[in-house]
């Protein structure tokens, strides 16, 4: 009995603990473009946003959808949270598991946002959300938060 309790135990450890498998990771900005280089993806849609921005909350269920309706081809949504580090376990861990993000998720860790934005792209403006779509040696920012038909549109002009 002691066996099968244990054995039941150490199962619901197991599957209570991979049911929400998602890892958000620090990540820099040479950190990701070197993600994106070396990736075995060849079309990657790069979104940044934070938990306090009600847009970005708004389109976040967009980029699941993209990627799961695409989940055949080649395609990597990288979901990239602008938040102060400091907030990495306090509110953005535990939103991506409130809204059961599957994209992979990172929170930018960079200490000088205008450097960062210029490294991004020259023209953003700093708002969020904003998005760059890249494939091979195509690359188009936008900075504006998409509906699905918008999002579905740009991803199909690479």
């Amino acid at each position: 009995m002691k066996i099968k309790l244990f054995v039941y135990l150490f199962l619901l450890v197991i599957f209570s603990g991979s049911s929400y498998s998602q890892n958000v990771k620090l990540i820099n900005v040479d950190q990701l473009y070197e993600r994106i280089k070396n990736g075995k993806d060849s079309t990657y849609v790069v979104n940044f946003w934070a938990t306090w921005c009600a847009p970005c909350i708004k389109e976040l269920p967009h980029f699941e959808k993209l990627k799961s309706e695409f989940k055949t081809e080649k395609l990597a949504v990288l979901l990239v949270s602008v938040d102060f580090k400091s907030k990495l376990s306090t509110s953005v861990i535990p939103f991506v598991k409130r809204k059961n993000l599957k994209n992979e998720v990172f929170l930018l860790n960079e200490s000088s946002p205008q450097e960062y934005i210029d490294r991004i792209d020259p023209s953003w403006s700093g708002s969020i959300p904003a998005t760059i779509f890249i494939k091979g040696d195509k690359r188009k920012f936008v900075e504006t938060e998409f509906t699905y038909e918008q999002l579905l549109n740009e991803y199909k002009k690479l």
